[in-house]
């Protein structure tokens, strides 16, 4: 209606998903990216094994849909895709679904209603087949916050489905915020550790936002200079907040209203117009005089109460260090003075936030090539000196010895949850060494001679390959490659952790100490598997850490962003 007013060959404003308007700003570049690490590299991020959960969220309209469609342009022609967008579906549904979406036939049966366990024994022999042939599969569920927990439950019990190599199936859930809370649920918990990769996606920026309209614009033939003036597109922002669906309403609105009034420029006055039309509100109108002058009184008062409140405040703390003044004053001996605020403080989650985002190449040549340096600036989390000449063997003495593996992943590192010391590989020149103090979904946070640095997990991605150290606390009479029928401290610390997991007590019977048999080692396999930890019935190291952050020990944390 309004495109030949304004010089266009079509509207670029419609909500249609049409490829050709696809703009791709940062936020969507990235979010693009860690769905294709997630799938892509999925075998090499979880050791080889592959499959698990990729995680993709954010507001109605962000654009969600659009980097689905990127991505599966972008799978691998050896890779089968199963795409549902309707999860509204009960366990059954939503097994029928997935074998119609990867053309899978069930074998006829004998009642002639398909039950769940013919239609997961059909999709493990297709994930088996393709997998022989060097095909991997992959399932796309779009707007999954909409799924039920036991069809999520369900999901879960698809991604055991594996070789002795590696898993056969690869999830990819696409939903609102929402779905980030039913994963932190405690019933959900299983299935969060299984999420690989994970990304939200925020609004555009202003600048962003520019570019968005200005790039529609263009394909829909536009060469002079924007039809929006520069307060216009701020109030196109302010009032769409940044959301590309919201943003393509309002300015379609505007446009159609400047047509209608045969100017060529939308204004500012004509964008609240607009908002006001299109979202229903008084979104584009000024507050009157009256209601900005109750809110002025309203601060003024908020204002008064908080100096009020101060005031008191600061007249009992100057009573009380008066008192305390004097009662210092009378003792023989002054108290010893304190360290500088800098030396006493503690890094928390506050400190994470204000790390500055780091360039790993920029930050690289800060790393220590020798790892006792590392275990150095990590000794004080476990309230270790942080001077020793030998780290590990000062720290072994008592009882916190040093613990290296080369096949950590992400997952276990955020299930692990503690401090410790990632060793990354350049192509060339030697390893070095940065300690880990925090992890939020997007960024790793590195700790370098008492200062925090943030890096963005991508980057770190390139060059660390799993190797990763830290110190632990060991059990009372824990040895190495404990035997059959052990018993002592060390399995009753192991027995009474499980039994907080599972709800199954062990205690000793009729004066008989808990022992390691076959009904333990069991228990043990069980949640190694849970886990991601090799099933081996063999409580090591990484098992007791493990149940030391599963059941809320008392060993140092990594920092996280809080909620």
């Amino acid at each position: 209606m309004y495109s030949a007013h304004f010089g266009l060959s079509q509207d670029p404003f419609s909500i249609a998903p049409d490829p050709r308007y696809l703009f791709m700003s940062e936020r969507h570049r990235e979010a693009l990216a860690h769905l294709l690490y997630g799938v892509a590299g999925g075998a090499q991020a979880t050791g080889g094994t592959g499959g698990g959960f990729v995680l993709l969220t954010g507001d109605i309209g962000t654009g969600k849909t659009t980097i689905c469609r990127c991505f599966l342009a972008k799978i691998p022609p050896n890779c089968h895709v199963a795409y549902i967008f309707n999860p509204k579906l009960s366990v059954l549904e939503l097994l029928q679904s997935i074998c119609e979406e990867f053309h899978i036939a069930l074998r006829a049966t004998h009642t002639g209603t398909p039950t769940v366990k013919d239609y997961i024994d059909a999709l493990n022999a297709f994930l088996l087949q393709s997998h022989a042939a060097g095909q991997s599969s992959v399932l796309i569920i779009d707007e999954a916050q909409n799924l039920a927990a036991d069809v999520l439950e369900q999901l879960r019990l698809l991604t055991n489905l594996e070789t002795n190599e590696r898993k056969l199936l690869q999830i990819v859930l696409i939903g609102q915020p929402e779905l980030r809370a039913m994963l932190a649920r405690p019933e959900l918990e299983q299935l969060a550790q299984r999420v690989v990769a994970r990304f939200h996606l925020d609004a555009l920026s202003p600048a962003e936002t520019r570019q968005y309209i200005a790039h529609r614009l263009g394909v829909a033939g536009q060469t002079g200079a924007l039809p929006f003036d520069e307060k216009a597109l701020q109030r196109i922002h302010h009032l769409a907040r940044g959301v590309p669906r919201r943003i393509n309403l309002l300015c379609g609105r505007a446009l159609l209203g400047s047509w209608a009034t045969g100017v060529h420029q939308v204004n500012r006055r004509v964008v609240d117009k607009a908002a006001t039309e299109v979202f229903g509100t008084e979104a584009g109108q000024a507050p009157s005089a009256k209601r900005q002058r109750m809110g002025y009184a309203l601060a003024g008062m908020a204002l008064l109460a908080a100096l009020v409140l101060l005031a008191l405040q600061l007249k009992t703390t100057t009573s009380t260090t008066q008192s305390a003044t004097q009662t210092a004053a009378s003792t023989a001996q002054p108290p010893a003075a304190q360290p500088p605020a800098s030396a006493m403080q503690t890094v928390s989650a506050v400190g994470l936030l204000a790390a500055p985002l780091t360039d790993l190449p920029t930050l690289w040549p800060q790393l220590p090539t020798d790892i006792d340096a590392a275990w150095r600036e990590l000794a004080p989390d476990w309230k270790l000196p942080a001077n020793s000449a030998d780290p590990c063997q000062s720290a072994s003495a008592q009882g916190v010895p040093c613990y290296r593996t080369s096949k950590l992943t992400l997952p276990l590192l955020r299930q692990l949850n503690r401090p410790g010391i990632l060793t990354l590989h350049a192509a060339q020149g030697p390893a070095v060494h940065a300690v880990l103090a925090g992890l939020s979904d997007q960024t790793a946070t590195l700790r370098l001679a008492g200062r925090l640095h943030s890096v963005r997990l991508l980057d770190l991605a390139q060059w660390w390959r799993g190797d990763f150290a830290t110190y632990w606390q060991m059990p009372p009479g824990y040895t190495v490659g404990l035997p059959d029928g052990s018993t002592g401290p060390a399995i009753d610390w192991l027995a009474s952790r499980l039994g907080q997991l599972d709800g199954i007590a062990t205690a000793a019977n009729g004066g008989t100490p808990v022992a390691l048999d076959a009904a333990l080692r069991a228990r043990v396999r069980t949640f190694q598997q849970a886990r991601g930890i090799t099933p081996d019935g063999q409580p090591g190291p990484m098992t007791f850490m493990q149940l030391e952050s599963a059941t809320q020990g008392q060993a140092p944390r990594l920092l996280t962003e809080p909620q």
